[in-house]
């Protein structure tokens, strides 16, 4: 299983092991990552599980769809590298990912 490493804005870290096929968000939330709300269940239609991509890691993780930029308007401190969790399918490429949450969540 891939592990992600969610890093909070003041800079504790945790790591936690995914599963293949889950989300970025659906990862967070089964190991109580704290500064993910994801409070629509990863259905793209809020930005409460706003993180931002580590650049070496961007290309890999690819860039937010149309649906999921409309949706980030809606994010707290959005940034070039910004991404919903919810929309980022874990997949082996993406074994030591590191995210880092907003200060906040809209």
């Amino acid at each position: 299983m891939p592990k992600i490493t969610y890093i909070a804005a003041s800079g504790t870290s945790r790591t936690a092991e995914a599963v293949l096929g889950s989300t970025v968000m659906e990862t967070a939330i089964r190991n109580a990552i704290p500064g993910i709300e994801a409070e629509c269940g990863g259905a793209c239609a809020c930005a409460t599980c706003h993180v931002y991509i580590e650049e070496a890691w961007r290309e890999k993780v690819g860039p937010p769809s149309p649906m999921e930029e409309d949706m980030l308007d809606f994010g707290y401190d959005v940034r070039p590298n910004s991404r919903l969790s919810c929309q980022i399918k874990v997949s082996e490429e993406l074994e030591g990912l590191v995210v880092r949450t907003p200060e906040k969540q809209a």
